[in-house]
């Protein structure tokens, strides 16, 4: 295993204090998550508190705990650290209130010699979000924790206000962290290296160089189980304001005065501060075919499973620059991509069938799959006689390096940042209760829904929404194999 590099984890041993315990999302993410995290050294000491509605003893808790490692862990299996990591592990029934789950804390506290940090992590639904609070405030566990919540933060402008100013009643700003997944990922954080640390890409990050963006992320899965949630808050809270316009941030933010959390985030609420209203003239909605079948669904329902837009951002570096965005339900494939067009040049000295501008203008594309890679395209000769152009590209991939299998999986990393109270991957109050006002006239008059099929890259309209251009996915060559000799 490799040497976890100094600084990288908290300096404090954690109590881990993770309600929705037995649920879907820790079994799959966070209970595999926090196993690696410890056995591979980044915590300098870890007790994990399991706590829901399920009446458990700590070790039915344990089982369930090493059934999620042995299923889903990307790392290892429970192997020779699994006894010292088990005997770290308590459990508390919802139902025996502040008084139980004080005396659980108390007992993972005295396991260590100096002080703790606590973190508590809520990976409950949003209508359980505040009296999960309130519980933490009755049982006396605010003073030295942090607190991770899950999306959505509200589902506009005015639950937004509300959900923050109740969280403040009890914690800090500074003490919540608002996780969302999609930051914690390797390729988005690389944004900022390729960005920010070569000199040839970031003259040309402007409206100059640069003729529009797309961030697109189709997805084939449905509902899965998600299915009554869902259609209270379709496609565009689940995802849009939650993950793309985080992505969107990163992507679009002015050089930081420091890499370091208050800096970064001030940049990104910046971006969102310099967009213009999302206008429903510009948004295509959809829902596939069948939607309106599916239990529980209501056969009127016009919630949307697809969404598509164009952002503008109105400042000196993105003016007359569109941002056009995608996602949905029951797409064609799944995939997750930023896709930076260039503006083609001005005036073409190539014959009319040479090629040029054939395949569309050039384009850097990040792909956000848990490996990160990252595409250059252009046009270059053809061997032989006359002047024929092709699309080309260079390709990187994370095989490239030999250190695919040091990358950490997502929630790994924002919950080894949680617990360093590094904020720079977490969303602020201020960010997305403007992301929820840019929202408002959409949320307020949205367009109808367009059925589309399932399989399907969505609704034809999204094709005039993005016109004169065209969406990047579905790619024309597939991303080369880094397995394959000679690739």
């Amino acid at each position: 295993m490799a040497k976890v590099p100094l600084g990288v984890g908290p300096r404090r041993p954690q109590v881990v204090v993770l309600f929705g315990a037995t649920g879907d999302l820790a079994r799959r993410k966070l209970l595999p998550g926090l196993y690696h995290l410890s056995v591979a050294g980044f915590i300098p000491g870890c007790r994990i508190i399991g706590v829901s509605l399920d009446e458990l003893d700590a070790e039915g808790f344990r089982q369930i705990a090493r059934a999620s490692i042995q299923e889903f862990s990307t790392h290892e299996t429970p192997g020779e650290g699994w006894e010292a990591f088990a005997q770290g592990i308590d459990y508390v029934p919802l139902g025996r209130g502040a008084k139980g789950l004080a005396e659980a804390v108390a007992r993972a506290e005295a396991a260590f010699s100096g002080e703790c940090q606590r973190l508590h992590y809520l990976s409950v639904p949003p209508s359980a979000a505040l009296s999960t609070v309130r519980l933490l405030a009755e049982a006396h566990l605010v003073e030295r924790s942090r607190i991770i919540m899950e999306k959505p933060f509200g589902t506009d402008l005015t639950s937004a206000r509300s959900l923050n100013a109740k969280l403040h009643e009890v914690f800090d700003e500074a003490q919540i962290f608002r996780i969302d997944h999609f930051l914690g990922k390797e390729p988005a954080q690389n944004i900022l290296a390729f960005r920010f640390a070569n000199g040839l890409f970031e003259p040309i990050w402007n409206r100059n160089f640069i003729e529009h963006v797309q961030i697109d992320v189709p997805e084939t899965l449905g509902l899965e189980k998600r299915t009554i949630f869902y259609d209270s808050i379709g496609a565009f809270r689940d995802m849009v304001v939650t993950h793309l316009f985080q992505i969107l941030g990163f992507v679009a933010m002015e050089p930081p005065t420091a890499l370091e959390p208050t800096a970064i985030s001030e940049e990104k609420n910046k971006v969102f501060r310099s967009m213009l209203p999302i206008l429903p003239a510009d948004v295509v909605r959809g829902q596939f075919s069948g939607y309106r079948a599916e239990e529980g669904i209501s056969p009127e329902s016009d919630t949307e499973t697809f969404i598509a837009l164009k952002c503008t951002i109105d400042n000196w570096r993105w003016a007359g620059v569109p941002f056009y965005l995608r996602t949905g339900k029951r797409l064609a494939e799944g995939k997750r991509i930023i896709s930076i067009a260039f503006r083609e040049p001005p005036k073409s000295m190539f014959p009319p069938d040479s090629g040029v501008g054939a395949q569309g203008p050039d384009h850097l594309t990040f792909d956000l799959a848990d490996v990160s890679k990252m595409s250059l395209s252009f046009y270059g000769k053809r061997p032989g006689p006359g002047m024929r152009l092709d699309k080309l590209s260079l390709q990187f991939a994370m095989h490239d390096t030999g250190l695919v299998g040091e990358v950490l999986e997502a929630y790994e990393r924002l919950i080894l940042d949680a617990m360093r109270g590094d904020r720079t991957l977490f969303t602020t109050a201020e960010g997305i209760e403007r992301l929820w006002e840019v929202s408002t006239p959409l949320i307020e008059s949205p367009p109808p829904v367009r059925l589309y099929a399932p399989g399907s890259w969505g609704p034809n309209s999204m094709h005039q929404l993005i016109a004169p251009h065209a969406w990047r996915l579905p790619f024309e060559r597939a991303w080369r194999d880094p397995n394959r000799a000679g690739s």
